[in-house]
């Protein structure tokens, strides 16, 4: 994960019954729009208190007393559920006039200065809390580094995890409960993730998204717990991140680097870590674009559709300079090397096609060699710079061969997507070899700008109901003894016919699906809540 970190909303959404005392718990009718202002001042301007002014919190939560007696309370309901929740009679909590949040480790002042501007209260860094406030802390016990304890008891909330990450998870339970009912539960919310990545791919390469719009999803992606964003920005279409070492291969409209830099921050801000992807050898038509000399040709000099010639030196320093460079400007653990639908590959007979590329083999690897052991071998090459820089590889299956003389690098995850690919292997072969795989299964999980190629855009329900990490292609379920290698899941939206939907088509479209696919890689239990329930509590948490 990224350096430091922040956080954004968690939900739930129920007021505990009150019993013989009256209106002394309205769960959250005071609460007006005002409540919703940032901490910060990226935050989306749908989200900011009207007329610019600041939150007002409600009057103060009322205090327990003897003469009173409350309903025990009942589970918090959020996106993703929590997973486990002690119920206990109190009145719960909600932001009130004069509340706090106050933090027991420097670590947390920034988690704990979202929280106060988004619900209200004031930030007083350390110190006691009291009736009214919000405690965060940290615990050296040995736990999940995502999970984090929330207790609403005499009137305050206390919520503490092992990490950074997971005490900013707590607070978007809390902001959830708040922001859906009013008031958050009494009791004991105990929490972590089932799988450890949750994410959201975006190829800003075939269509420009701008930095406004990357962000809102940033903030969306904080609050329902997902911890990495995915950027995709070369490809065929567009070269779209500015380049110090080669500017001649950016296209006209791209992101800055300022601009890119503003996005790592917020995502870190929100405990989510930007994976980079620079796609080769296949999908670089933007590059070949400014290097011709580079682009790879068969026997009568016709060029094959974004493939680099790998047999010439200069195209692994083209893309070495490249890794090189946004290396330096992506500071996190993860890095997607591509790999996928190198065109040189799908022909009939690629040796007599390519036969540089054959000899080339032959002259790395030996008289056994042949192409894809020369794709393999660029692969490798690749993972090599990037592990050199720390990071943790990552290559679309069909980047991978079977047989062949040389294997790929055993550090690279497998980002399963596919079994259209020529000489299709099943996901369980890739487990079998020990692979970690992330899912991102384009059955269920892949938004296609104009659905070509028989794709169709995926719904919220379909993935709530039908889907699950397990569920790597197609709809059939891998062992489940193969659980923990599926490390988690990833929403990828595509845009090959770009101009089909505008960025606001985009983010409407991706809503619930979002909100479906985090609820499966944090709670591995099948939904307590119906698809119509489930879409009703995400239209109260907003």
């Amino acid at each position: 994960m990224t350096g430091h970190r922040r956080r954004t909303p968690a939900a739930n959404r129920r007021r505990p019954l009150l019993i013989g005392a009256g209106a002394a718990v309205a769960a959250g009718a005071a609460l007006g729009v005002g409540l919703w202002a940032s901490g910060d001042s990226d935050t989306p301007s749908g989200q900011r208190p009207s007329g610019g002014k600041e939150a007002v919190a409600p009057e103060a939560t009322p205090t327990p007393s003897p003469d009173r007696t409350y309903a025990l309370s009942r589970t918090p309901r959020t996106i993703p559920a929590v997973r486990e929740h002690t119920p206990a009679r109190g009145p719960g909590w909600r932001p009130a006039k004069g509340g706090r949040v106050v933090v027991d480790d420097k670590e947390l002042a920034d988690e704990g200065r979202l929280l106060a501007g988004e619900l209200g209260l004031s930030y007083a860094g350390s110190g006691a809390a009291r009736a009214g406030d919000v405690r965060l802390g940290l615990t050296d016990e040995d736990a999940n580094p995502e999970s984090y304890t929330l207790t609403v008891k005499d009137g305050r909330v206390r919520i503490t995890g092992t990490a950074e990450a997971g005490v900013f998870y707590g607070t978007r339970t809390l902001k959830q409960q708040v922001r859906s009912g009013g008031t958050a539960s009494e009791g004991v919310v105990r929490d972590s993730p089932a799988k450890p990545q949750r994410a959201f791919m975006l190829d800003i390469a075939r269509k420009h998204f701008t930095a406004g719009w990357i962000e809102d999803r940033i903030r969306e992606m904080g609050d329902l717990k997902y911890n990495q964003f995915g950027l995709h920005f070369s490809d065929d279409q567009g070269f779209r991140i500015a380049s110090d070492s080669h500017p001649e291969i950016v296209s006209k409209v791209h992101l800055s680097k300022a601009e890119v830099r503003r996005i790592i921050d917020l995502a870190a801000s929100r405990h989510i870590t930007v994976v980079p992807e620079i796609d080769s050898p296949g999908h670089l038509g933007a590059v070949l674009a400014a290097h011709p000399e580079l682009q790879l040709r068969n026997t009568q000099g016709v060029a094959t559709k974004g493939a680099i010639d790998i047999s010439k030196p200069a195209s692994a320093e083209l893309l070495d300079d490249l890794l090189n460079e946004y290396s330096g400007l992506f500071p996190g653990r993860f890095w997607h090397l591509g790999a996928d639908e190198y065109q040189a590959l799908t022909v009939a007979n690629p040796a007599a096609s390519f036969p540089q590329l054959a000899a080339a083999a032959t002259r790395k690897y030996g008289p056994g060699a042949g192409i894809e052991d020369l794709a393999t071998g660029w692969l490798n090459d690749r993972t090599a710079v990037v592990r050199g820089h720390d990071r943790v590889p990552r290559a679309w299956n069909d980047g991978f061969f079977p047989g062949g003389v040389v294997k790929a690098d055993k550090s690279l995850q497998v980002a399963y997507w596919t079994g259209k690919e020529i000489g299709a292997r099943e996901p369980v072969q890739y487990l079998r070899e020990g692979r970690e795989v992330i899912n991102y299964n384009d059955e269920f999980l892949y938004y296609v700008l104009g659905q070509p190629n028989a794709f169709v855009y995926p719904t919220g329900q379909r993935i709530y109901e039908q889907w699950t990490p397990l569920v790597l292609r197609g709809t059939a379920p891998v062992s489940r003894e193969y659980g923990d290698q599926i490390l988690g899941a990833s929403f990828a939206v595509w845009c090959d016919l770009s101009g089909s939907q505008t960025q606001d088509q985009v983010a409407a479209g991706v809503r619930m699906p979002l909100r479906a696919m985090v609820q499966k890689l944090w709670d591995p239990r099948a939904p307590q809540l119906s698809w119509t329930e489930f879409k009703d509590l995400a239209a109260k948490l907003g």
